[in-house]
């Protein structure tokens, strides 16, 4: 497919889940406790300034620009209703040392090019649906600094839970949906054009470029975010149980069996 079509494709699906992203964000306690432990990790690197890829509403520029006011924080997002919000809110927070545009990572050269980044991180799988990873990996290494580093999260292949229970409930397609070599994404009513990510498609697609410093996996027992509603039912101190449980699980070959894979990279010299 040609790589303005598919990207407009992926602008359209954001552009639709923009009007109502924060409403659904603010009301969902898992999304936030994961939201934040994926922030703390961000904040255990050093940087004078950083790139968010796929910032969606600014909820995290907003969060950086304010807790760092002296540094220099950049977001792109490849939905224009996404950069909208963002920049209401940039705006209406005074972060003067926020910056945000549309577009893909391929378009860093032409919308920051004076820049080069210490530090990159992406939330919540947005380099699901990029069209080629390996490719993203070198342009992403072209506009960094010597060592750079950075926090990518991705959406999972192998989330274990959810595939056994949807093969209990007798769901056999949809238990091996993120198998696929095309994903359609998590709304039952929009298709989504991506796909779930292995640990070893990661380190082929990064390895020329970064080394893994850190992984960590989330949701393997934590309900997943889509899940809110198991929390309701386990109560608190279960799924508080359940969140220690999976950092004991991600020290065993279990870490990759989540919803959600976080991995820390650093530049190849």
């Amino acid at each position: 497919m040609d790589s303005g079509k598919y990207y407009q494709q992926v602008a359209d699906y954001y552009d639709h889940e923009a009007c109502s992203y924060e409403e659904r964000y603010w009301k969902n306690l898992v999304a936030q406790r994961i939201r934040q432990s994926f922030r703390e990790v961000v904040k255990a690197h050093t940087f004078d300034n950083v790139l968010e890829v796929g910032c969606g509403t600014g909820l995290d520029l907003a969060h950086f620009g304010s807790i760092f006011p002296e540094r220099k924080i950049y977001g792109i997002d490849i939905s224009p209703a996404m950069v909208t919000q963002a920049s209401r809110k940039i705006r209406d927070s005074e972060l003067g040392n926020v910056r945000v545009a549309v577009g893909s990572p391929e378009d860093l050269q032409d919308l920051f090019p004076e820049v080069r980044f210490d530090h990159v991180y992406v939330f919540f799988g947005a380099l699901n649906t990029v069209e080629n990873l390996s490719e993203v990996s070198r342009m992403l290494k072209s506009r960094m600094k010597p060592n750079g580093t950075m926090v990518l999260t991705f959406v999972n292949k192998w989330y274990l839970v959810d595939m056994l229970i949807s093969l209990l409930k007798f769901r056999f397609k949809r238990a091996f949906l993120r198998l696929r070599k095309i994903w359609g994404g998590y709304s039952p009513q929009y298709h989504l054009k991506s796909r779930c990510l292995s640990p070893a498609e990661i380190r082929k697609a990064f390895g020329a470029d970064f080394s893994i410093t850190h992984s960590r996996g989330y949701s393997i027992l934590y309900p997943a975010w889509y899940r809110l509603h198991w929390t309701y039912r386990l109560g608190r101190r279960i799924c508080d149980a359940l969140w220690q449980a999976d950092r004991l699980l991600n020290r065993t070959p279990a870490w990759c069996l989540g919803e959600y894979a976080l991995y820390s990279f650093k530049a190849r010299d």
